[in-house]
């Protein structure tokens, strides 16, 4: 994600905005004192509950509404008693998106965009035409600029009004709930849209929604409660540098829409930000306080585990932590009969995970069934059967190996190449603050997890209740 320009000066500047509606007795306040700044070509996100205030602010933001109390500065343009016309002055310079595309139904998708130019402009009509043409195809829309409304799609008619927003190169776009009345593709194609264009025209975006599946496109976002910038929630929701706290408000499906969209560059930067994050939490051990988090991180790990099993095109990938005071391995993202998540608790010396425990050292396993090290009493107990499998060591913020993970079954008859490996590698690096984190959360809850039978008994193998040393393999340092 591109991160604004901070040497240069706010877009938009809100300072101690307070907003009432209604007079005497039935007068309400919406926001109270709300002030942040909007840089240039950032994307910023508004969410929060209906009725918190996010609508308000946004038509505050675009001149829409009188600004009562306190002082909000658009394009260098005090807003706060302001006149009619500096407000409609400042309105040109801005393009609106909202839910309702607002298409005027007896113009064609070239003339609703010439509609925004014409009243803008003092361009001559062959200009705007060609404005208008140019953008509509900039969006998609080239062959379909002769058609009207009723003859195009939802997501068409959000993208004539993207168009129409864009035409006058506004430095500000404000949308509200664009992606509201579009299904789940055009929806994510509509806001990756605005985030290219935008990006392109160097305009700063905020953007009101209550969609978690775009999240990912902010560069920032914002929060309102009650009217009220949130102070749990109100850098966050989802916002990846505020993840963690935002996992406690979400639910598993959710957290999975947000990783399964992304690209890999994508994701490796997902875990890369959240990695910055756990590590941050880690140092901040008030906020280990709230155990009812730890099903939530859970399904974070879990839903990584999935995301990364698709990268790899594996069949699953599976974490397993070392507790030396126990001499064993465990995970809760194992997957069982029915393709259902279940806990494994096996000795710490068993199989490739114990292997590469004791060495540090990452396998690629073509044929585990002819490989010594392998134990297939796990196959056994699950019902699962490994045909081959990558295991990777994973180290702590001390640098000491704390997790191992595996992917196995490649899909196909081919097992994992040195290039699967590599990726593999690459993605898990940004995991071992997240892992160390979310186990001090999970610890509480993994003795109260139910067994499975025979999948947490004793797997039995010649050195399987061979004690290793509690000083485990460290990081070695990499070498130029």
């Amino acid at each position: 994600m591109t991160q604004p320009n901070v040497a240069l000066k706010p877009v938009i500047c809100v300072q101690n905005i307070n907003h009432y509606y209604g007079a005497g007795e039935l007068r309400r306040q919406i926001l109270f004192d709300i002030s942040l700044d909007i840089q240039p070509g950032e994307i910023v996100i508004l969410t929060g509950p209906s009725g918190s205030g996010k609508t308000t602010l946004l038509t505050l933001m675009g001149g829409l509404r009188s600004v009562q109390e306190g002082s909000l500065t658009i394009l260098g343009q005090e807003l706060n008693r302001a006149s009619d016309r500096k407000l409609e002055q400042v309105r040109q310079k801005i393009g609106f998106i909202f839910q309702a595309h607002n298409l005027l139904t007896s113009l064609t998708a070239s003339e609703n965009v010439q509609m925004a130019a014409v009243l803008h402009q003092n361009a001559s009509m062959t200009e705007v035409v060609r404005k208008s043409h140019e953008v509509l195809d900039s969006v998609g829309l080239g062959h379909r600029i002769h058609a009207y409304p009723d003859r195009l799609s939802g997501g068409q008619k959000q993208r004539v009004a993207i168009a129409r927003a864009l035409i006058n190169q506004p430095k500000i776009i404000l949308a509200d709930e664009p992606t509201a009345a579009l299904d789940k593709a055009t929806g994510r194609s509509v806001v990756e849209l605005m985030q290219h264009l935008a990006k392109q025209q160097g305009c700063a975006i905020v953007l009101v929604t209550h969609d978690n599946r775009i999240l990912d496109i902010a560069d920032r976002i914002i929060s309102l409660e009650d009217g009220r910038l949130s102070s749990s929630k109100g850098k966050l929701l989802l916002d990846i540098s505020n993840l963690v706290s935002a996992i406690a408000g979400t639910t598993a499906d959710e957290i999975k829409a947000l990783i399964d969209p992304l690209s890999i560059e994508q994701f490796s930067e997902f875990l890369n930000q959240l990695n910055t994050e756990f590590g941050q939490i880690l140092t901040a051990m008030n906020l280990l306080n709230d155990h009812s988090l730890s099903n939530k991180l859970n399904l974070t790990i879990r839903s990584i585990s999935l995301k990364i099993a698709q990268i790899l095109d594996a069949e699953q990938v599976t974490f397993f932590v070392v507790d030396p005071e126990s001499q064993r391995l465990w995970s809760k993202n194992a997957i069982g009969p029915g393709r259902q998540p279940i806990a494994l608790d096996i000795p710490l010396g068993a199989g490739i995970a114990g292997h590469v425990v004791k060495t540090g050292e990452s396998v690629n396993i073509p044929d585990p069934y002819n490989d010594d090290r392998f134990n297939p009493q796990i196959d056994r107990d699950t019902g699962f059967r490994t045909r081959n499998l990558i295991c990777l060591p994973i180290f702590n913020s001390q640098n000491q190996l704390f997790a191992v993970v595996q992917a196995l079954n490649k899909t196909g008859d081919s097992p994992f190449s040195a290039e699967d490996e590599k990726k593999f590698f690459d993605l898990t690096q940004s995991l071992g603050v997240i892992l160390e984190t979310s186990i001090l959360y999970m610890q509480e809850s993994r003795h109260k997890q139910l067994p499975i039978p025979g999948v947490t008994k004793l797997l039995k193998r010649k050195d399987s209740t061979k004690e290793l040393p509690l000083d485990l393999p460290k990081k070695q340092p990499e070498t130029k």
